[in-house]
């Protein structure tokens, strides 16, 4: 499918929501959403923002980019693809985007992912059917996931294997980055622990501690929109039995929460599933220690897997779960994004040469052994 052919498929879902909704305008401010309307733009210059330099509105005979004269020409060149015409406003007369979008939508209601309020007129937000259409991917988006997601677990084993007990948390960090940059990969998150924060810290922040004789990378790696998300372990001394033991462990306890996860069953099956499984492994509480991850794509987490979660799964959706637990051995934790498609459950981040173990079918990583 060409960028233009997707682009029109996401046009008509736009425009049903329109005609769902009763308004007449749909615009899209974040970065998530203009790289989903556009097929994998790219609308981000500041990476840590929400919303980037570029918005998409629709409406049901149009869709425009409204952007100001600093960036139009490069996303018309670079990350535009056809389908789309462009408003292009002076960087310092911000209102005549308001009075275009007003104008656009003839009094009307405007919906939008980020709904403001002022000049008189409210927007509205979006409603949850489109939000659930976007986590369905087509086939396209899927391609461009599955090589993102191979390219992203090359940079993750790459930094680890250079990675050295006297490195800083930092310098692992900046490696990590690196080789993502390489790949034209976005570092949307990169975590780092060394062997002492690694029990402490379920959101390790790299810090400038030598790493010592364990580390914990973690991504979320962002291209074309889409995030893929893995965490891997690197050892530089020999593991214990309990370390392995509990990585034993963990594996049952993820491999449990992904047999769950099948088309019709909700999210919620899915957190009580890892439920029961931590209380198998006799960890009853590691549950609500930290989330448990669910449906990914165009953010990290799009919506988190908790005891009421009630989307339904569909194939097409992709997952990242990341359970884990933390003990005297240190701290345990798995993560991979996966595709749901006709067959099962796809890992997107699998790196054939990385150390792995079976667990009920599926190649789950375990820690590399550099000693």
């Amino acid at each position: 499918m060409s960028r233009a052919a997707e682009v029109a498929d996401k046009l008509a879902l736009l425009r049903a929501a329109l005609a769902e909704a009763g308004a007449q305008a749909i615009r899209l401010r974040g970065t998530d959403w203009f790289a989903w309307a556009t097929a994998g733009g790219d609308s981000s210059v500041l990476l840590a923002a929400e919303c980037g330099v570029a918005e998409v509105l629709v409406t049901r005979d149009d869709a425009v980019i409204l952007t100001d004269a600093i960036d139009a020409e490069r996303l018309r060149a670079e990350q535009v693809p056809p389908g789309f015409t462009f408003h292009i406003a002076p960087w310092a007369e911000t209102e005549l985007r308001d009075t275009y979008v007003l104008g656009a939508a003839n009094g009307g209601v405007v919906l939008s992912d980020h709904p403001r309020h002022g000049n008189g007129h409210a927007e509205q937000p979006l409603p949850a059917s489109l939000r659930l259409r976007r986590m369905v991917l087509l086939p396209a988006e899927q391609e461009r996931y599955r090589a993102l997601g191979r390219d992203a677990a090359r940079a993750m084993a790459e930094t680890l294997r250079a990675a050295r007990p006297g490195w800083t948390e930092l310098e692992l960090a900046a490696a990590g980055a690196q080789a993502l940059w390489r790949r034209g990969i976005q570092p949307a998150l990169v975590l780092a622990a060394g062997a002492r924060r690694l029990p402490l810290f379920r959101h390790p922040v790299p810090t400038d501690e030598p790493l010592g004789a364990r580390a914990m990378l973690v991504f979320c790696a962002r291209r074309h929109g889409l995030v893929a998300n893995l965490s891997r372990g690197v050892a530089f001394t020999p593991l214990s039995d309990d370390e392995r033991n509990a990585q034993a462990d963990l594996l049952q306890v993820e491999a449990t929460g992904l047999d769950a996860v099948r088309p019709g069953q909700s999210l919620a099956a899915v957190y009580h599933a890892l439920e029961a499984a931590y209380r198998h492994v006799n960890r009853p509480e590691a549950v609500r220690e930290h989330h448990q991850g669910g449906i990914t794509g165009y953010q990290a987490r799009e919506i988190v897997a908790s005891p009421s979660t009630a989307t339904g799964i569909e194939t097409g959706m992709a997952f990242a779960f990341n359970p884990s637990f933390a003990g005297r051995f240190g701290y345990a934790l798995v993560e991979d994004t996966f595709l749901l498609g006709a067959h099962g459950l796809d890992n997107l981040t699998l790196d054939p040469d990385w150390p792995a173990t079976t667990i009920q079918g599926r190649a789950r990583p375990v820690w590399l052994e550099v000693t």
